[in-house]
């Protein structure tokens, strides 16, 4: 079942608040999934930064618009009642309430203006009933997939000698080897037997693993062969760990390949390079920040 917008739960969400009862968010959210069947993966599903389910959310913009427009109001943390305009909304027994509709209450207008408009429609798709939240992950999404296309193309036509510089950062900020100082002493060397260098997967040295890293066109997809020399490199050095990074792909059968073997080979591809890149800042820097901030209830309890 598709769950649904925003926007499509704005009446049914004022029409559960109809009875004038005061009503649990919590409890209203699951009376709604129930509505409109949804199941429990339906339920599950989460929002893109994973912080909360994404009917949950839709549900709490639903109820924030209608208490902008004056339809809704908390009496106290965590519930809602509807209002004198509320009830008198729904006594003309409205067909639907989208953002449209409620701009007929000038203080849902007046929110308006200081909040981005979710009803703009771009090439790709049409967001009129994505939340806010919803619009601003999409966009950072849309950003981040599009820095991670441009840094692969840009690590790819570094030198060898960079790139290999890059892998170490990355290294060291994924917590492996014992400083940057010796990263750089093991990886990077000759390519002794199909290994690059050897690292300590801790700073106390008690488990090593094995580099190979390759800057290879983006659009090549390495097979099984090559895999299989690095696997064989590692038996022959006994080693039970290893790790294969490259600009380039994986075929199908390279990947199912490490899948077989008694050793625990990683293969990190061009796209996961640079997914690890963005996520611990390596070969970037940091232009806006954006805080979305949500009231701290707690901090204005006046209970003893």
């Amino acid at each position: 079942m598709e769950i649904p917008g925003y926007q499509r739960i704005m009446l049914p969400l004022l029409k559960l608040a109809g009875d004038g009862k005061t009503h649990q968010f919590s409890k209203a959210v699951e009376a709604l999934g129930s509505q409109f069947e949804l199941s429990t993966d339906d339920l599950s599903v989460l929002i893109e930064s994973g912080t909360q389910p994404l009917f949950y959310n839709r549900v709490g913009w639903a109820r924030t618009y209608l208490k902008k427009a004056g339809l809704l109001e908390d009496p106290t943390k965590g519930y809602f009642r509807i209002t004198e305009a509320g009830k008198q909304l729904l006594a003309e027994n409205p067909e639907k309430i989208d953002n449209a509709f409620l701009r007929r209450y000038p203080s849902f207008v007046e929110f308006q203006k200081f909040a981005r408009a979710t009803q703009k429609k771009d090439q790709k798709e049409d967001r009129t009933d994505l939340t806010p939240e919803e619009v601003l992950e999409a966009a950072y999404q849309e950003i981040r997939n599009g820095l991670a296309e441009e840094l692969l193309q840009v690590v790819y036509n570094t030198s060898p000698g960079f790139f290999e510089a890059l892998v170490v950062e990355l290294l060291s900020k994924l917590g492996y080897g014992r400083s940057l100082r010796e990263l750089a002493r093991v990886v990077g060397q000759s390519g002794d037997g199909g290994i690059d260098g050897v690292i300590d997967e801790d700073r106390l040295g008690l488990d090593r693993i094995y580099i190979q890293a390759k800057k290879w066109n983006p659009e090549v997809k390495i097979g099984s062969p090559e895999i299989q020399k690095f696997a064989g490199a590692l038996l022959g050095r006994h080693a039970q760990k290893g790790v294969f990074i490259t600009t380039a792909k994986f075929a199908a059968p390279a990947r199912k390949y490490v899948e077989g073997i008694g050793q625990k080979v990683v293969l990190i591809d061009g796209e996961q390079l640079t997914e690890l890149m963005i996520d611990y800042g390596v070969g970037l820097t940091t232009k806006t920040v954006y805080e979305i901030k949500t009231i701290d209830y707690d901090s204005f309890s006046e209970s003893p």
